[in-house]
């Protein structure tokens, strides 16, 4: 059962014409094969393994729902979670210590949203001191004696984390001292050199005894140290999601062999037991994967990620290194909208009303339409048809008592509000249409 704040957040989502963050199980319609697998997977993570897996899909195959759909099956397993968007300028697949900032600053866990770092490592703390108190040899009362066995306990464990991230653990330390001495400002930025944000102050960089900012190979040791930290505060790894590695086609082309060297590198370290209870999953096109200008442009990387994708789609691999999205048909489609109409009947001022006048037959002939307009590409559809559904029928439906989808709405779609791709779809009714 669907929260009312939960199905508020979906529903303001796709009236937006966006993917919701969560609750991703009311609306998942053609994945559920891949479930089982996904979560034996997950399940490995937990217990410590390195995982990669590649999920393929054209525009609108729901690549970003995928993602965020794994995510929250993760969050149930007590994995940590991180979505980034590779992008040229922001987010650049090569450089790890952008790479690493980014995940720090989106990651999530089932007891908090995103920018749970400092959570993270504040639980790490009150996980030590607990260890200390569950041995029974120590006085809850006696504070100095606590923090004494407390350092003691944390540099034993930081050992750990010492061996891959030296610079890690000293800012560690020099966090927890600044939280003793109640220097906030400190403790602050500490924690903001910790993350990768940049141009933190000298002094609080000489309090740690640490220099410059992080670098590349810095930032994969920072990245192993949050793992190690992760797993001793009760949580059992990270899911890591990279979205759209496709946009590597669209850039420089140093650049871009930079980056599918840079994935190449990442699939070879969790394999070689780098970065235990990380499940990596990145998400491309066909054409990243297939193309002149993407995995293939790298021959060890096009080696890796293989698939033999020729036989039916019914009988494809979930276990396989990449996996593929079946996309979205008129049934799959109509599918989803009877779904987003249930759940928007839950909480609506009329839910009888709702699923009269916008029954199974309507929202069938409302994606059809959304498709034709969209030069029948149902692919491309899925966003706009949700959005059109809830933003033009559902609500009209909930507040105007007299309001019928079939004698008052006429579909209307303007170029203005779909994306480049979309607008891509749509059918060309002369050669002044075309853009060339």
């Amino acid at each position: 059962m669907v929260s009312q704040h939960r199905r508020a957040e979906i529903i303001d989502a796709l009236r937006r014409g966006t993917v919701p963050k969560n609750g991703l199980d009311a609306l998942a319609v053609g994945i559920e094969r891949f479930a089982a697998t996904l979560d034996e997977e997950l399940d490995a993570a937990a217990l410590g393994r390195g995982l990669f897996k590649a999920v393929r899909g054209d525009y609108g195959a729901g690549k970003t729902f995928f993602g965020r759909w794994l995510q929250e099956r993760a969050r149930t397993r007590r994995l940590a979670t991180s979505e980034v968007q590779i992008s040229e300028t922001q987010t650049p697949l090569h450089r790890m210590e952008t790479l690493y900032r980014r995940v720090v600053e989106r990651i999530s866990t089932a007891d908090s949203g995103e920018g749970a770092f400092r959570g993270i490592i504040d639980g790490w703390f009150y996980a030590l001191e607990q260890d200390v108190l569950g041995d029974g040899q120590l006085d809850a009362q006696d504070g100095e004696g606590l923090i004494t066995a407390t350092q003691a306990l944390m540099e034993t464990r930081l050992a750990a984390v010492t061996k891959v991230a030296p610079a890690f653990s000293a800012t560690l330390r020099a966090y927890r001292r600044a939280l003793q001495a109640a220097d906030h400002a400190l403790a602050d930025g500490l924690i903001a050199w910790l993350s990768g944000q940049p141009n933190v102050a000298a002094p609080i960089r000489r309090a740690a005894g640490i220099k410059g900012e992080i670098d590349h190979f810095g930032a994969g040791n920072f990245l192993a140290g949050l793992l190690i930290i992760l797993r001793d505060s009760g949580f059992s790894g990270l899911l890591l999601v990279l979205d759209e590695v496709e946009t590597l086609q669209r850039m420089r082309a140093d650049t871009r062999e930079k980056g599918l060297n840079a994935l190449r590198q990442w699939i070879d370290e969790i394999d070689a037991g780098r970065f235990p209870g990380l499940y990596l999953l990145v998400t491309g096109t066909p054409a990243f994967f297939d193309g002149p200008q993407g995995a293939q442009r790298l021959a060890p990387l096009a080696q890796r990620l293989h698939t033999d994708f020729m036989t039916d789609a019914r009988f494809d691999n979930p276990r396989a290194v990449q996996i593929r999205l079946p996309g979205f048909d008129l049934k799959l489609l109509a599918e989803v909208g009877i779904k987003v109409r249930d759940l928007y009947g839950l909480g609506c001022q009329a839910p009888q009303r709702v699923v009269q006048r916008v029954d199974d037959d309507y929202i069938a002939a409302l994606a059809q339409a959304v498709t034709g307009n969209l030069g029948g590409r149902v692919g491309v559809a899925p966003r706009v048809f949700l959005k059109k559904l809830v933003g033009e029928v559902l609500d009209r439906v909930d507040q105007y008592p007299d309001f019928d989808p079939r004698a008052h709405y006429a579909l209307t779609i303007a170029d203005t509000e779909l994306s480049a791709q979309e607008r891509a779809g749509r059918a060309a009714s002369g050669v002044d249409d075309i853009e060339l």
